[in-house]
């Protein structure tokens, strides 16, 4: 921890915030590849966010990733006999990706890592107008 906390709480805002877009990308990247066997279509990721409390000031909370889990939700089976990948029934699978779920996500996501930015930008001016003070 810094001397000035907020740095270390946004720093670690801006990570949680980072690791949740790189698994809606993911989720989204994917939600349209198929496979011939639904022990192998993509699982969508989630990442679980945990409080983390200061050693130093119980005051302080910072997030962290706990996990990043992936969906347990049953793939898409759609009957397609003429694909190149089905199986022998005919069937492809593909993940349970809801794109316009994971939209949403992303643009939250978007939301909280610029006030994030704000955050640290704020911190920063206050920081260097304390240390001008007095000349």
């Amino acid at each position: 921890m810094s001397n000035l906390p907020i740095f270390d709480i946004a720093g670690s805002a801006l990570q949680a915030q980072s690791v949740r877009m790189s698994t809606l990308a993911s989720n989204l990247s994917n939600a349209d590849s198929v496979t011939g066997s639904a022990d192998t279509v993509y699982k969508p990721l989630e990442p679980i966010f945990q409080a983390v409390t200061s050693r130093t000031d119980p005051n302080i909370t910072t997030v962290q990733v706990k996990e990043i889990s992936q969906s347990d939700a049953a793939p898409i089976k759609r009957y397609e006999p003429g694909h190149p990948l089905a199986d022998a029934d005919g069937y492809i699978y593909q993940p349970d990706v809801d794109p316009v779920a994971q939209m949403v996500n992303l643009i939250s996501t978007s939301r909280n890592y610029q006030a994030g930015v704000e955050m640290l930008t704020t911190a920063k001016e206050l920081a260097l107008a304390t240390l001008t003070m007095g000349r």
